[in-house]
């Protein structure tokens, strides 16, 4: 099967070139049409928003350097925009995707059409709904195949299975947004987690419609896992089976053998799985790493069935993958700072050892005071939202990218800090109200062509200390360093791993602590800064990156498509 989709995407390439000779604008195009369907889980039915009337989404095969073009039309009825997670996109922010960042919205009964660049990626990547809380059902997964004349830089697979995770409520999540955004509290847990869709065995009404995977013994199988979820990191894993890491959000890594993976919502993995074990059925499963103080969550586990061919039981397995407790940091980070970039030398890297830009930003949850007349469910009666260095994020009436190309007044300021506007002892178990309170506003930060970028993020114990998985728009980075506690300048950085870091476009910022990323600002455009649980993103930890255009030709923002979205 894998040899059969290596074979027709080369084929397609190959027949692309010799049209691209006689018709340069001709490239693949996919047809994404957004549309309410009828979903039955946890023993009731209800309509959700999806592309094609799929659940999870259609999956996108290119090969690495590929440019698509995919069609959207709106046939539901609220606004969306669908964003290229991971896809650098160069030069091309127009068709990045978040809403009122890159673009307004696309409206019901209209079409956008959606340039998608590919450059250097290979691996893993993921599409999602980029508006409101859409991206609860509408996403699916990129698969990127190498180059023609490349090979994996790992053992070739039997077959390539995507598993994405996921959450379910059984409300219209569209309600649970409006009713925790009223409220000023937190919203609602869902009611379950998903593997490709389905709860699975411990939940009700969901045995028999679980995910199941046939495996013959002996052979190897490649996982392209996403964590689609909305508020949570995951534990994954398989019963009595090791899963090998070899690539983390489309780059390749060395191989990482564990007995379970910690996957934050927009992170994608591929791992390796080998059918090692006596033929039975082993349980595959997903529950949730979490470890806020008074943080509520739903604590329950999604499971999946990995059966071996020539097994007939009809039982379910027995024993779920042994995972550590669900507030087990530890463990956690373990496993996510065991990753390291492959850097070979088919895939070498080149880590920035000096810097010319370097931001910190501290990444809070706050509580602002109610407004007048109103009761609010935070914190003593606060409303609940959160920032970066200390502004939370306001979204314009019209998109940043647009108002910036056309030089329109009035809808952003160029004001974010390089450096919190307050010092303080960020993560002690005591910190006074009033340092919670942010300010408002839609503040970017303009950052020179070729800038070589360190962003320091500072996580805070106001409100409730948390993990945050941080994604950054435009950009691969590499994860040069992370500690406990506050980041000291001085002492920090000389314990950097400047060899082999891993490069993500997610990372995950532990509790009370810090983590350094650094990157070469070469993709000129406006790219969205913004923590990938939902609440938090929706509570206001974002803000946004502007990097200038260089000099030559090559180093600036393409023209704007024509049919971009109207304001």
């Amino acid at each position: 099967m894998f040899l059969k989709k290596m074979y027709i995407l080369l084929f397609l390439i190959f027949a692309n070139s010799l049209c691209l000779e006689a018709h340069d604008h001709y490239i693949r195009r996919y047809r994404f049409v957004v549309k309410e369907a009828s979903y039955k889980r946890l023993c009731e039915r209800k309509n959700i928003l999806t592309v094609n009337g799929k659940f999870p989404g259609p999956t996108i095969e290119v090969v690495a350097g590929e440019t698509i073009i995919v069609d959207v039309f709106n046939r539901g009825k609220y606004n969306i925009t669908l964003h290229w997670h991971g896809v650098k996109q160069p030069r091309n922010p127009w068709t990045d995707g978040p809403a009122y960042v890159t673009q307004c919205p696309i409206k019901p009964g209209n079409k956008f059409s959606q340039k998608v660049i590919f450059s250097k990626e290979e691996g893993t990547l993921w599409w999602h709904a980029h508006s409101d809380w859409s991206r609860a059902t509408v996403h699916g997964a990129i698969i990127i195949y190498p180059p023609p004349g490349n090979s994996y830089p790992f053992t070739k697979p039997s077959a390539e299975v995507p598993i994405i995770l996921g959450e379910w409520w059984k409300e219209d999540v569209m309600r649970v947004r409006e009713e925790f955004v009223a409220s000023g509290g937190q919203p609602r847990d869902s009611d379950a987690y998903t593997i490709n869709g389905q709860p699975g065995d411990l939940y009700p009404c969901s045995s028999r419609d679980g995910f199941r995977m046939e495996v013959s013994p002996g052979k190897t199988y490649l996982l392209r896992l996403v964590n689609a979820a909305m508020n949570e990191i995951l534990f994954f894993g398989v019963t009595r089976h090791n899963l090998t890491v070899v690539g983390t959000d489309g780059c390749y890594t060395k191989p990482l053998n564990r007995e379970y993976i910690v996957i934050s919502p927009g992170q994608t993995m591929d791992c390796l799985l080998t059918a090692d074990q006596n033929p039975d059925l082993y349980y595959m499963a997903a529950s949730p790493y979490v470890n806020g103080v008074g943080v509520s969550f739903d604590n329950t586990t999604a499971t999946g069935i990995l059966q071996y061919r020539s097994w007939s039981a009809t039982s379910s397995p027995s024993d779920l993958p042994n995972f550590p407790l669900y507030n087990d940091t530890v463990s956690a980070l373990n496993f996510t700072h065991s990753l390291r970039s492959l850097n070979s030398k088919s895939h070498p890297i080149s880590v920035p050892t000096k810097i010319n830009k370097r931001i910190v930003s501290t990444i809070s949850v706050n509580a602002s005071p109610c407004d007048r007349n109103q009761r609010c469910e935070g914190p003593n009666g606060t409303r609940l939202s959160a920032s970066m260095n200390n502004i939370s994020f306001v979204s314009p009436n019209i998109d940043i990218l647009e108002a910036y190309f056309y030089q329109i007044p009035g809808q952003f300021r160029k004001r974010f800090p390089d450096f919190p506007p307050f010092v303080f002892n960020y993560t002690a178990d005591f910190l006074p109200f009033q340092l919670g309170v942010p300010k408002r506003g839609t503040e970017a930060r303009v950052i020179r062509y070729n800038s070589i970028v360190e962003v320091v993020y500072q996580g805070t114990n106001l409100v409730a200390g948390i993990d945050h998985p941080m994604h950054l728009h435009g950009y691969t980075f590499f994860v040069v360093g992370w500690g406990f506690g506050n980041f000291d300048e001085r002492r920090d950085p000389l314990n950097y791993n400047l060899v082999d870091p891993q490069k993500r476009n997610t990372v995950i910022v532990p509790i009370n602590g810090w983590t350094a990323i650094r990157f070469i600002a070469d993709n000129p455009g406006v790219w969205f800064l913004h923590c990938h649980f939902e609440r938090h993103q929706t509570w206001g930890m974002d803000t946004v990156f502007i990097v200038r255009s260089g000099k030559g030709q090559t180093e600036r923002v393409l023209p704007p498509p024509p049919d971009m979205p109207p304001c």
